[in-house]
């Protein structure tokens, strides 16, 4: 496992508010069996800790006594304006228990199916909910698409393959990616046509060239004198 540690500060500020004016970022810690912790961090040594670990990696957070923090980030609330950090929480982690977390996919190689036939690769899933020991927790997990060789192929949570130690916890037959092939010419042209909100008209006919207009009254009978 990747250590990644962070320096903070340990109720050094009475609030989160003088934290942020410091240009530091206020964190909560907590979890099961410990006491709830307000630490801060500086803001762009948390940023460049947090690029590298995400939400799927530990952070060791080491305190002005050196004292050692294994944490997770849990959320993360943004200015909404500036989209600037504002407040991180932290779970705390017993590195001697497995945990349950989300481990982000990435996509390697190349399909055969779209260099040599055109398709488009797609992916519906981005990442897979497994259970592992802290120390085997990593940022990213390979998937290598070169077995997608046609539209037909494709890729399920049962054919990645994890670390040892790691239990997955998604659906085996759910599918993760696969290639969509071209759209013909004839589509495009169909979908083009098509007004917004409306629908495509029908073979062999041509759409309305207006309103439909109002047949002649019949003329009135006159009876006679």
């Amino acid at each position: 496992m990747e250590t990644i540690k962070l320096d903070v500060t340990q109720g050094v500020y009475d609030s989160a508010k003088a934290a942020r004016a410091a240009k530091r970022v206020p964190m909560v810690y907590y979890g099961k069996g410990v006491e709830n912790t307000n630490f801060s961090a500086d803001y762009q040594a948390f940023r460049r800790a947090y690029k590298t670990a995400g939400k799927s990696t530990i952070i060791m957070l080491v305190n002005e006594k050196k004292e050692e923090f294994p944490v997770l980030v849990h959320e993360m609330q943004y200015h909404p304006v500036t989209d600037e950090i504002w407040h991180v929480d932290l779970v705390a982690v017993d590195m001697n228990k497995p945990i349950t977390t989300s481990i982000p996919f990435k996509f390697a190689g190349i399909a055969p199916a779209v260099k040599e036939l055109g398709g488009t690769f797609v992916h519906s899933k981005d990442s897979i909910r497994v259970e592992c020991l802290p120390k085997d927790l990593i940022h990213e997990l390979e998937v290598d698409i070169a077995g997608l060789a046609d539209f037909h192929s494709q890729i399920k949570v049962k054919d990645i393959k994890v670390p040892a130690g790691y239990k997955v916890l998604d659906n085996p037959e759910i599918n993760v990616c696969t290639v969509t092939a071209p759209r013909k010419e004839e589509e495009i042209a169909v979908a083009a046509a098509v007004p917004e909100g409306g629908a495509a008209p029908a073979e062999g006919t041509a759409p309305a060239a207006g309103a439909k207009k109002e047949e002649a009254a019949a003329p009135e009978k006159k009876g006679k004198k």
